[in-house]
């Protein structure tokens, strides 16, 4: 019997379209899951479910890669009604908690059964599937309802109540190819934006497009633009830095040769009902003959995500209703203690938008939000409305909004001649909030929602990509390019070395790339924001008056002159002062307690951050803040062990008179320059010098703390007069003093003493070490030395030294077992292999035998050597004519 809540069969339904992808069993296949899973969707134009559906997917591969510890299988699934995602993985017997038969669902702060958590809080189904080679997971996610039908026209309207527009209305009409390149631009839309066609044609769209990347408002203006049709609202960037918001409409088409391509129309925001798809709303028998409000009617039936188009048909209404010269709207905050500037008309709305004002009584407040409110001379009664402040209002009228006796928001209109509005104007208008109240407060919430989710999204891939590096520089860049475009215009990054150091600016972006350098610049010449640990986003006001003045100096230096505001030099400098004349916030990266720089985000002119994004970007800079400080102690633990390791190693060479010396050595591990193998050739005395080729067990730290005492212990007892018996009996003996610590230890030793005939003596000791190999100049290659026992095993050692001499062209090869016994499966290089491959070395110098030996043993397996390995090589050069 199938548990409750949790489906073992799928429900019959057609299947339109499908995609597939198979994801290694490691970490970054998480974040690949996410981008195959969000594209295909995108693609399929189901924006509405991308967020839910890329999270669940994170969850369920983050079990089959990280926990089962397999590879997964993602399927998606398209269908008329929604999309179906199959999660699969090899490891079936590992327990799924689901609910009854006395079980509970994993606890949600525990990482299993996590996944199975969220498909039960988010899908619409989900289930479970097993079969004797692999376990599924799958969810379904159904498409919100829409309104079905034709499109109807609206009803006749008094010529008052019609949407107001400019003397002509422009309609820019803009064409693309497939790769988002501008074909054709029209006469309105070179005096909409002030581009000429020569300008722009052949450029990219998106460059030229303000797109709004918030979190959970879905498809991208590069995914739109791939859709057969698409309609909405962005900005574009006008010849003079402005951003001017329009609505859009765009159909996907294709020529009679099959190339595709889209046609954009656009109109500036206000005139969206140019172009504007009516929404049909629910039809009733018996509609016509009632007597339709119109307000209501004009308003219209809004899409559940179409917050905005509500609320500004909704003062550009009641403006027209009580034939105001402005209207504006603010919504209550989720704890009602502010009420935030969501739309206007007649009003600077660029720079009130998302601007907050306290909801009680007092200066600078909004104390007539909660009852219906008329000021017939606002100059009489200062701060009353703060949105009027300094606009030319003189009278205004306010009605809040309210549901089940809960305030959601405040509608105003106002004058610019006092004494305009009665209480019977407040009646109107309050009863056509009362209408409203319901629509706005059902699409705020649902807002949020969305934002919630898409926050949720962002922060899962933040997380994922802020973990994955441990680079400094890495990590700034993740940072900003996180930020921008999805929370900000743009960003910099102040960094703080220690508490006595200043911030220092360490990273600057800006989505348009072409402003960076002038941002930078303009940052560089201002003090950086004071380092505040307090948490949360403070304003600051210092790069928006610094490029205003900068702007101002330029401009006035420019008046009278003949560059055009593109030219390099005015254009430049009002560019960066639109870009950063906005609102800017700082958030402080507080790490274990420590402020260790600060997170700035921008605006461009006028612009305002909305409370959402800010909370989000508190989160994501709690995040950041980690993740740089993690990535700065492991810089410096890194240089420190890189410092102490490089300490274990001779400093040089000694040239040997009459003798070729060279060495090769390889670590094994990441950031390792020393391990367990080591080497030393030094002086002794006179004419003498000592030659040491070791491997100590083990690789790492722990090996390479052995590496350095038996070095420096070498070359003191060395220098001491002891011979090489008397020398590794000592350092046997102060290995086995270390105890617990102690490793054993092979080692070739022994003293070198050039002679006048050009031969060499060499007197060596081989303690449990791979015995170093002779070629001689006839080609023939023989061990040099006998075995006798390792180091740091037992107390008394009975060593013996050997005694041979290098005739000229005679080569000593020594090396370490990394060498000798690399592998490839089943096979190893072994002493016969080295020897076979020092036979080929015949008449080569001691550097050339050295690096044909290395490559020898990096060829002998595909894999990266998991051993420490070092070369030691000699030979004694022939005697020439001459010489």
């Amino acid at each position: 019997m199938a548990e409750p809540g949790v489906e073992t069969r799928t429900r019959s339904s057609v299947v339109t379209a499908r995609a597939a992808a198979t994801f290694d069993p490691v970490g970054r296949s998480v974040a690949t899951a996410r981008a195959f899973v969000r594209d295909t969707l995108q693609g399929w134009g189901y924006a509405d479910v991308v967020d839910d559906a890329v999270v669940l997917t994170s969850e369920l591969v983050t079990n089959a890669v990280i926990h089962a510890g397999t590879s997964a299988d993602v399927l998606c699934l398209r269908t008329e009604d929604g999309v179906r995602v199959e999660v699969a993985d090899r490891y079936p017997e590992r327990e799924i908690p689901i609910q009854g038969a006395g079980r509970t669902f994993a606890n949600a702060d525990r990482e299993n059964g996590r996944g199975l958590l969220l498909c039960a809080a988010m899908a619409s189904r989900w289930g479970v599937e097993y079969t004797s080679t692999y376990k599924q997971v799958w969810f379904q996610l159904d498409l919100p309802q829409r309104p079905v039908g034709t499109r109807s026209a609206g009803p006749v309207l008094p010529t008052g109540l019609l949407p107001v527009a400019d003397e002509r209305v422009r309609v820019a009409v803009i064409q693309i190819d497939r790769s988002a390149a501008i074909v054709n631009w029209n006469e309105d839309a070179e005096h909409i934006f002030g581009y000429a066609a020569d300008q722009v044609i052949g450029k990219p769209l998106p460059d030229i497009a303000a797109w709004p990347h918030t979190p959970g408002l879905g498809t991208g203006i590069v995914e739109a633009l791939q859709l057969s049709r698409w309609e909405g609202s962005y900005g574009i960037r006008a010849s003079d830095g402005r951003v001017i918001p329009v609505y859009a409409s765009h159909l996907r088409v294709r020529d009679t040769r099959g190339e595709p391509s889209t046609v954009c129309l656009l109109v500036r925001d206000y005139e969206r009902a140019v172009i504007q798809t009516p929404l049909r709303g629910p039809s009733e028998a018996g509609a016509e003959s009632r007597a339709a409000d119109p307000f209501e009617v004009f308003i219209g039936s809004p899409a559940p995500d179409d917050l905005d188009g509500l609320l500004q048909r909704t003062v550009e209404r009641a403006r027209d209703m009580l034939d105001g010269d402005s209207a504006f709207l603010l919504l209550a905050t989720d704890d009602e203690t502010e009420l935030e500037v969501r739309a206007s008309t007649g009003l600077p709305s660029a720079r009130q938008r998302f601007a907050r004002v306290p909801v009680e009584a007092g200066t600078g407040r909004y104390g007539s939000a909660r009852m219906p409110a008329v000021h017939e001379d606002l100059t009489a009664v200062p701060g009353a409305v703060p949105l009027l402040d300094h606009t030319g209002m003189r009278s205004v009228v306010t009605v809040p909004l309210k549901v089940e006796g809960r305030l959601t928001g405040s509608l105003g209109v106002a004058a610019e001649s006092a004494g305009r509005y009665s209480n019977e104007e407040a009646l109107r208008l309050q009863f056509a909030a009362d209408r409203i109240a319901l629509a706005v407060e059902s699409a705020r919430l649902g807002e949020l929602e969305r934002l919630r989710r898409g926050s949720l999204s962002f922060l899962v891939e933040a997380s994922d990509l802020l973990a994955g590096t441990l680079d400094r520089d890495q990590t700034l860049a993740l940072m900003a390019q996180m930020t921008v475009p999805t929370l900000a215009t743009w960003c910099a990054v102040y960094t703080i070395a220690d508490q006595a150091s200043d911030p220092y600016l360490s990273y600057v972006l800006h989505e348009d790339e072409e402003r960076i350098d002038g941002l930078k610049a303009l940052l560089s010449k201002i003090n950086p924001p004071d380092p505040v640990p307090t948490p949360g986003a403070r304003i600051w006001h210092a790069p928006a008056e610094a490029a205003h003045q900068a702007a101002l100096r330029t401009s006035m230096r420019e008046l009278g002159g003949s560059s055009s505001p593109l030219s390099s030099g005015v254009g430049t400098t009002l560019a960066t002062a639109a870009a950063v004349g906005g609102e800017t916030v700082v958030l402080p990266l507080v790490a274990r307690n420590r402020v260790i720089g600060m997170l700035t985000l921008g605006k461009p002119s006028d612009d305002h951050f909305r409370q959402e994004i800010l909370e989000l970007a508190e989160d994501l800079s709690r995040r950041a803040a980690l993740a740089l400080d993690n990535a700065r102690l492991y810089s410096e633990r890194t240089a420190i062990s890189q410092a102490l390791q490089r300490s274990l190693l001779p400093p040089g060479l000694p040239e040997v008179p009459g003798v070729e010396v060279d060495v090769i050595y390889r670590a094994a591990g990441e950031g390792n320059e020393v391990g367990g193998d080591f080497y030393d050739l030094f002086p002794i005395r006179d004419g003498a010098y000592g030659f040491a080729i070791g491997d100590v067990c083990g690789t790492g730290p722990e090996a390479a703390a052995v590496t350095g005492l038996a070095r420096h212990a070498l070359r003191l007892l060395a220098r001491e007069g002891f011979g090489g018996p008397a020398v590794l009996e000592r350092l046997n003996a102060a290995i086995l003093d270390e105890g617990a610590r102690s490793r054993f230890l092979t080692l070739l030793y022994g003293e070198l003493w050039p002679q006048e005939d050009g031969s060499a003596i060499l007197k060596m000791v081989c303690a449990g070490h791979p015995l170093p190999l002779r070629l001689r100049q006839d080609g023939t290659v023989e061990p040099a030395a006998e075995p006798q026992p390792l180091l740091g095993v037992m107390e008394d050692l009975e060593l013996y030294e050997q005694t041979i001499t290098l005739d000229p062209g005679d080569v000593l090869l020594c090396v370490t077992d990394g060498v000798t016994e690399r592998r490839e499966g089943t096979r190893m290089l072994g002493d016969d292999g080295l020897a076979d491959v020092l036979t080929s070395c015949t008449g080569l110098t001691a550097g050339a035998v050295a690096s044909r030996v290395m490559r020898a043993v990096e060829r002998f397996a595909a894999e990266p050597a998991s051993d420490d390995m070092a070369i030691l090589t000699m030979r004694v050069p022939e005697h020439r004519p001459g010489t």
